[in-house]
């Protein structure tokens, strides 16, 4: 089913850049994320762009003399942008008065060029309606550029795209194996084209076989509140504990390979949607995987991903703290580029509706790096210039410049495009982006199209930052 939208006018502001100072680009970092063969061409597959959720891309990002252009429909966030092959945003978009909407978005006008909605059910108990994420918050595009989402309703549904409207081809009913309040998270393709997904409540990590439709399930040991990473030797699932490798046994049925505890406080802080790691795994070049932890103050955390260690070799590579204690924690992926992860602050973040709405976060970012020999970790930089609420920010390799979204400082709660320096985490350029709630991207994503232009969801429609 699809439906044409009623799209409001769009309206197209040039404001005017801050300037800073200059960035110089990372190495090129061998052995980067491979293709999966299952996933639209990176980086345009998903929120976190490939299958190692790395949050790069190798084209070049916007530069000085960048311009905000507002358009979209306000009221619908939509979280995570995909790009098909004609260029076109895709994405599923949500609101707090209707269902949730698959939505093809012209990258130029702004304007949604057609909608499919989505089945939708009350949010699980527990789980705070700015902080929900399941029913399509993850969706994926595959190489054929069909969009694969989950619905609310404990099904996937894959939706075909012929030009510019959608064509439901498929919808795998997964009610059996998911109780009524465990609402699916993420799903996202294996190299083998298995279909891997997991459930927040529950914990419950299971594996669709889309040829047969046979689906095999088991449980972590806690809540899985984030997405996942897909390697060529595993999945990468991080729960409210722990941090595992999964692989596809004999019978098809998810099996643990690794898992290890990693170090949490209890502490369910402002910005976390629970009491636990708020990333997805980014999966590193050279068998590393990291995550960030929920002690106090947070720690970057690095592993080796082998199934068998050598001997001398510890699974846990280092856990570096950032930030400060009381005021520390992340609701979103590292970026990890070769030996490198940049890590942001969302201490604070408490939605945009109530007494606390867009409040001002505890700012910073940071560069860790494992050492060369793979010994140990240290912190390259850290800054606390910039406060990044709740946006997942994206590194262009091309430009150097990490692309983020900023709070600035004052009761009129101004947000500002901001590109930080991967060399030094010096700002090297702001742009004024809108203010109060309709500025807020409540945990939307930054992504770069297929011309180079950022783009991110917000309460009051898409913006996006305009090369010159």
């Amino acid at each position: 089913m699809f439906r044409r939208c009623a799209c409001i006018p769009v309206v197209l502001t040039a404001v005017a850049i801050v300037a800073g100072a200059a960035a110089s680009a990372p190495a090129r970092a061998s052995g980067g994320p491979p293709q999966n063969p299952f996933l639209a061409a990176d980086p345009f597959s998903n929120i976190h762009d490939d299958t190692w959720m790395s949050n790069t891309y190798s084209i070049a990002g916007p530069t000085r003399g960048a311009t905000v252009v507002h358009g979209g429909e306000p009221a619908w966030l939509c979280g995570s942008l995909t790009f098909d092959r004609a260029g076109q945003i895709v994405s599923v978009c949500i609101t707090a008065s209707a269902p949730p909407q698959a939505q093809i978005i012209d990258p130029a006008t702004l304007k949604v060029l057609a909608t499919y909605e989505l089945p939708t059910a009350p949010t699980p108990p527990g789980t705070a309606l700015f902080q929900n994420f399941g029913g399509g918050g993850y969706f994926f595009l595959d190489q054929h550029d069909r969009v694969w989402t989950a619905t609310r309703t404990r099904h996937i549904f894959v939706l075909a795209i012929h030009k510019t409207r959608f064509v439901k081809v498929a919808d795998y009913d997964l009610t059996r194996y998911l109780k009524p309040d465990q609402e699916l998270t993420s799903a996202l393709p294996d190299f083998g084209g298995h279909i891997w997904f997991v459930s927040k409540l529950g914990g419950v990590v299971g594996v669709l076989d889309p040829r047969s439709g046979r689906v095999r399930v088991t449980h972590a040991d806690s809540e899985i509140e984030n997405s996942f990473a897909v390697g060529r030797d595993g999945v990468y699932i991080v729960s409210e504990r722990s941090m595992y490798r999964f692989a596809l046994g004999a019978s098809g049925r998810p099996r643990v390979v690794w898992r290890v505890r990693y170090r949490n406080s209890g502490i369910h802080k402002p910005g976390q949607v629970d009491a636990g790691s708020g990333t997805t795994p980014t999966i590193l070049p050279r068998g590393y995987v990291a995550i960030t932890d929920n002690a106090d103050p947070m720690d970057v955390v690095v592993y080796r991903t082998a199934a068998r260690l050598k001997r001398g070799r510890r699974r846990l590579v280092c856990q570096v703290p950032v930030f400060h204690k009381g005021a520390s924690d992340t609701e979103n992926s590292l970026i990890g580029s070769g030996r490198s992860m940049i890590v942001e602050n969302n201490y604070g973040y408490l939605g945009f509706t109530g007494p606390h709405a867009n409040a001002l976060t505890a700012p910073g970012f940071a560069r860790v790096e494992i050492d060369r020999d793979g010994s140990g970790c240290h912190r390259v930089w850290q800054t606390l210039d910039a406060s990044a609420p709740s946006v997942v920010p994206k590194l262009s390799t091309k430009t150097g410049l990490i692309y983020t979204y900023t709070r600035n400082p004052g009761a009129d709660a101004t947000w500002s495009w901001t590109a930080i320096s991967w060399r030094t985490g010096r700002t090297v350029f702001s742009v004024p982006a809108g203010s109060g709630t309709l500025g807020n991207n409540n945990y939307a994503g930054i992504a770069l199209g297929r011309d180079g232009d950022a783009y991110l969801g917000t309460i009051g429609g898409i913006s996006e930052l305009r090369r010159r």
